[in-house]
């Protein structure tokens, strides 16, 4: 953005104008988590309709989360040159198009088609509302900014998620995606009514984009989100059978455990905005090394309710202050390449996810016990705090902001 145009968005838009637009992006990330999550809840019922078995309905999932990581660089680097409200507004289009193909779809290959559609512009719309709100918000503020953001993700969980679960339960799954298209709508109402128009730095192309691969911080910074993230989705992929086996709950107890969990990543997700405004990697350092001890304590005490509920909390927490800090940082990385950066982040989640799935269900199968995946994820994190080392490392070689590191 040139300097006449950040003068003229200032001058046109008041301090409330820009928390509204930032507040638009942060429902579409509310709307991104509902289709992400809810369909979790509901793969019963997408059962019976599609007449399908509980492993396919599980590539309902899959097929969402590898549009996710196809989409996200590809339609981050097409973007590259457009203007940023005007290729939200896209994105979001495109995601309305994929729900509104898998409310429709008459079988399983066309839902599961719908589906990858759907996942394709999620990371790139979360990049450019990142860099969106990073610019309304000012350098001081940039990543409080991003949690706001990133925050509607996170109350997804505690709000959406069970309420369309609910709604699909009661009137049938597929209105879940009449329920996406409606949070979508509205989104791209309020981002077109209070967002400012944002263009892209002058040097950035998709050439530089590309180019912005080469960057080897760019690359440990993505090693860093995805064994970062893995560490929570082995322990967070195994919360039901673990909260029953294990503690002792009922499976009726088993929304307001996940809602727990879903809580402690709201208050996460804000708190760690606001110390990665203080310092971006210090944040990362912290809280994996919080993540690794928590998960210890969790798996440790699942045996004893309070301290289990506590300790599950507090994952939460500390996992989810990593992303806005996570998500600075790979900006950061790449100032060339700042939508191509910012958009693997949400690859990099998603593969962590996968990830911490795969080798939770690894270490269970082995007979090691469903505290295991705990464990694990409590390794991965202190792994990760290695790398979050080397990442300081790289960064003040570059002599880069004190802020950044």
């Amino acid at each position: 953005m040139t300097t006449a145009e950040q003068t003229s968005t200032k001058r046109s838009f008041t301090r409330k104008q820009v928390a509204m637009a930032i507040l638009a992006l942060a429902i579409g990330g509310f709307a991104v988590g509902v289709t992400e999550f809810a369909i979790m809840g509901l793969q019963l019922e997408a059962v019976e309709d599609l007449g399908i078995t509980i492993p396919q309905a599980g590539m309902l999932i899959s097929a969402y989360a590898v549009g996710v990581v196809i989409g996200a660089p590809v339609l981050s680097i097409l973007g590259a040159k457009r203007e940023r409200k005007f290729y939200a507004l896209l994105l979001l289009g495109i995601f309305v198009l994929g729900h509104v193909l898998s409310f429709f779809a008459p079988n399983y290959e066309t839902m599961l088609a719908a589906r990858f559609i759907s996942g394709l512009p999620h990371g790139a719309y979360f990049a450019v509302a990142a860099l969106m709100a990073a610019e309304m918000a000012g350098p001081a503020k940039r990543s409080r900014a991003i949690a706001v953001v990133l925050g509607g993700l996170a109350i997804s969980n505690v709000i959406g998620v069970p309420v369309v679960t609910a709604m699909g339960q009661q009137f049938g799954w597929r209105w879940m995606f009449i329920s996406v298209i409606v949070l979508a709508l509205i989104t791209m109402a309020a981002v077109a009514r209070y967002a400012p128009r944002q263009m892209p730095p002058a040097k950035a192309t998709m050439l530089s984009e590309i180019k912005g691969l080469k960057n080897k911080r760019l690359w440990v910074g993505i090693m860093l989100a995805v064994v970062g993230f893995s560490g929570m989705f082995a322990l967070y992929s195994y919360i039901a059978p673990l909260s029953t086996e294990v503690t002792g709950f009922s499976e009726s107890s088993l929304p307001w455990i996940v809602g727990l969990f879903g809580a402690g990543m709201v208050v996460g997700t804000f708190v760690g905005g606001w110390a990665a405004d203080k310092s971006v990697l210090g944040t990362v350092v912290v809280a994996m090394g919080l993540v690794a001890v928590f998960m210890v304590l969790f798996a440790s005490t699942a045996h004893i309710p309070a301290l289990m509920l506590i300790f599950l909390f507090l994952v939460g927490v500390s996992a989810s202050a990593l992303g806005p800090s996570m998500q600075t940082h790979l900006i950061d990385t790449a100032p060339d390449a700042p939508q191509l950066a910012a958009s693997l982040h949400h690859s990099a989640f998603n593969a962590a996810n996968a990830l911490g799935a795969l080798v939770g269900g690894q270490v269970i199968a082995a007979d090691m016990g469903l505290r295991a995946p705990s464990y694990v994820g409590a390794v991965a994190a202190a792994l990760g705090v290695l790398v979050a080392l080397y990442a300081i490392r790289l960064t003040r070689r570059m002599k880069a902001p004190r802020q950044a590191i």
